[in-house]
């Protein structure tokens, strides 16, 4: 009885000492740290575009943009899947001056390449390869030419860290190589200093006769609507003077530009009754807020674009060769589908990039209407992909690009100068214009392989596979 007893007040007294132990609360979560203000307004401001007028708005995940703390990594989160070519910067003013043709360059453009050995495994260093040069810039006074190679940087080894340096570097010395049987070996060194050109994209035309065919050459590098009435407006008018049977376009290295150029290029080209009853060339898509609104505003100018019966030059030819590479977009493959419908093109080359959207550029000017509202971030922009475009057929989405009707490689190593009849795709356009054989010296064969691993012009490179449209003139008053 007595243990019984004591085994009850020792089974009261642990309770009642667990009952006195203190309830452990769990650590409360340290309060996340919002980003600072200045931030929070760029992440508004990117939001709130992106909200309205972004193709694929309603596929952007919900993000609070109180803690993003880094706006572009902010953008990027917003991105469709498929949106490859949608961008931000906070250098709006070269951006802009980039579309232009205005760079900050040394003036050539480059291919990187990387030795392999028989298994495919590279063996050595990038080398660069020039692949054309502006005239009146630092590197055409240096003598690089189509085909030049260099192999060191500033006294260093080119590797993947440092390539690019040879493309947006202010200052470089660069040392030549000089390609032999056994590789490439080291020639003299020169001293480049970037300077900023106005670059016409124009860079060559002219007449080639073969076996009673007059045949026009255009190396066209990027559509830039101030150049239109320029200097493409002379190449044209140059071919009709001349009165051309045929036309090559040297599309290989234009990354895209602006519709207005497409509409001038395709109109002074296509057939004179599609160019002369304004006939469609290419249809837009927008989201379905901004679709339903050019409708309901009949604003057919937004909804698409027509050939130009007004321009100046109208060679209304029934065909075109086309030359292109993996660096023909966006604008480019515009005026490849755009034409298609109504004349035969013929593609030699390689399969174009695949872009089959358009985009437009908003700043914070744009989207305020004080400017009190942006003062601290003015020079921010976004480049929204807004539409998807199709040609009159309907033809879109072509996101391996337009596979070539010839296949030829853009040889490099070594290099025919661009318009020489026998550099390789010119010279397949002439074969299958005139019928003949174009004979030329025999190419050496090389006792080693290489790869191209990246090719470059300018630091914006690739937001320039983009097709630009005009930001319409009331979009502040749609905008909700």
């Amino acid at each position: 009885m007595f243990s019984q007893k004591l085994a009850l007040i020792l089974l009261i007294i642990s309770l009642l000492f667990a009952g006195c132990e203190k309830k452990v609360e769990p650590e409360p979560e340290p309060e996340k740290e919002q980003a600072p203000v200045l931030i929070q307004k760029i992440n508004t401001f990117v939001k709130g575009v992106m909200t309205d007028v972004y193709l694929w708005y309603d596929r952007m995940p919900g993000i609070d943009i109180r803690y993003e703390t880094d706006p572009k990594a902010y953008f990027r989160k917003l991105l469709y899947s498929e949106d490859k070519w949608s961008f931000i910067t906070d250098d709006i003013i070269s951006w802009e001056n980039s579309l232009q043709g205005v760079e900050k360059t040394y003036g050539y453009s480059l291919a990187f390449g990387r030795f392999v050995d028989g298994t495919g495994a590279p063996t050595g260093n990038y080398f660069g390869i020039v692949q054309y040069v502006y005239p009146n810039t630092p590197a055409s006074r240096e003598g690089f030419t189509r085909g030049d190679i260099i192999i060191k940087l500033n006294g260093q080894n080119i590797t993947a860290d440092n390539y690019r340096d040879l493309l947006y570097g202010t200052s470089a010395s660069v040392t030549k190589g000089i390609l032999t049987n056994d590789g490439i070996v080291a020639g003299n060194t020169v001293f480049l200093m970037a300077e900023e050109l106005n670059l016409d994209p124009v860079l060559m035309y002219k007449i080639i006769d073969r076996n009673e065919h007059r045949i026009g050459y255009l190396l066209y590098l990027q559509y830039i609507s101030r150049y239109d009435t320029a200097s493409l407006y002379r190449a044209l008018q140059h071919f009709r003077d001349n009165q051309i049977t045929d036309l090559v376009v040297d599309l290989r290295y234009n990354p895209g530009g602006m519709t207005k150029s497409v509409q001038y290029l395709c109109s002074s080209l296509a057939p004179l009754n599609i160019v002369n009853n304004n006939s469609v060339l290419a249809t837009y898509q927008w989201n379905d807020k901004y679709q339903a609104y050019w409708i309901s505003k009949d604003m057919d100018d937004q909804l698409g674009i027509k050939f130009d019966s007004n321009v100046p030059v109208k060679l209304g030819l029934s065909k075109v060769h086309i030359l292109t590479g993996y660096g023909t977009a966006s604008a480019s493959e515009l005026t490849i589908c755009g034409l298609e419908p109504y004349m035969n093109v013929t593609l030699i080359g390689d399969s174009t990039y695949g872009k089959y959207t358009a985009s437009i550029t908003i700043k914070p000017e744009d989207w305020y209407a004080n400017e009190s509202d942006y003062t601290n971030f003015k020079n921010w922009g976004l480049q929204p992909v807004v539409i998807r475009y199709a040609n009159s057929q309907g033809i879109t989405n072509f996101s391996r690009g337009f596979g070539p009707d010839f296949l030829v490689a853009d040889e490099l190593l070594p290099a025919v100068p661009l318009g020489e009849i026998t550099e390789p795709l010119l010279k397949k356009a002439i074969e299958d214009i005139t019928g003949e054989t174009i004979s030329g010296p025999k190419r050496a064969e090389m006792p080693y392989v290489f790869d191209v691993v990246d090719r470059g012009f300018s630091k914006f490179d690739s937001q320039k596979k983009n097709l630009f449209i005009e930001l319409p003139a009331n979009f502040q008053k749609i905008k909700e």
